[in-house]
């Protein structure tokens, strides 16, 4: 079990640290918004560039930012019946719902955007607007990425989960300790 710790501290780890990343991308992202707004109706000046960051900064925080949303909780989830079961038992839907429905679909999707993402490295993808960004093959990278990062720590959530089924504590807690949830 100490190894089984020892995995969800570090992929915890990295998680909060993405996170932190995202909350700066957000931030920025907030910070181009407000920009291209002002310039665009206060000054009728508009910029495809600034619109292109828009929607590249978004991507990114969505993609990167779900790992680290998995890793707080904050994913959408039916909690009529889930919120009233006892913690094994949520423990063990989640487990299952982990290696049933998340890993293969992360990995489905992985799959399926490699011809996507290869094509737009070999041409040097760029946007086709006028003013547009360049490399966009970059943007496209952050799907497999960001899925993988999912996938990572799916697996640090069913380790967590996995304590919580087995009545791991942390070394030093007591009977009424917190379990891992």
């Amino acid at each position: 079990m100490r190894i089984l710790e020892q995995f969800v501290l570090v992929i915890d780890g990295l998680g909060d640290k993405i996170g932190r990343l995202v909350g700066w991308l957000t931030t920025l992202m907030v910070l181009v918004v407000f920009y291209d707004t002002v310039m665009r109706y206060a000054f009728n000046k508009g910029s495809v560039a600034l619109q292109e960051l828009e929607w590249h900064l978004f991507a990114i925080v969505f993609l990167i930012g779900a790992a680290y949303t998995l890793k707080e909780g904050g994913h959408v989830r039916v909690d009529i019946i889930f919120v009233n079961l006892q913690e094994k038992t949520k423990a063990w839907i989640d487990f299952f719902g982990i290696f049933i429905f998340l890993i293969p679909f992360c990995v489905a999707v992985i799959l399926s955007t490699q011809g996507f993402i290869m094509n737009s490295w070999a041409v040097k993808e760029i946007s086709p607007d006028p003013g547009g960004l360049p490399a966009r093959y970059l943007l496209k990278a952050m799907i497999p990425l960001g899925f993988l990062l999912l996938i990572v720590q799916g697996l640090s959530e069913a380790a967590k989960k996995f304590m919580v089924i087995t009545g791991y504590r942390k070394k030093g807690e007591n009977s009424h300790g917190r379990c891992y949830q």
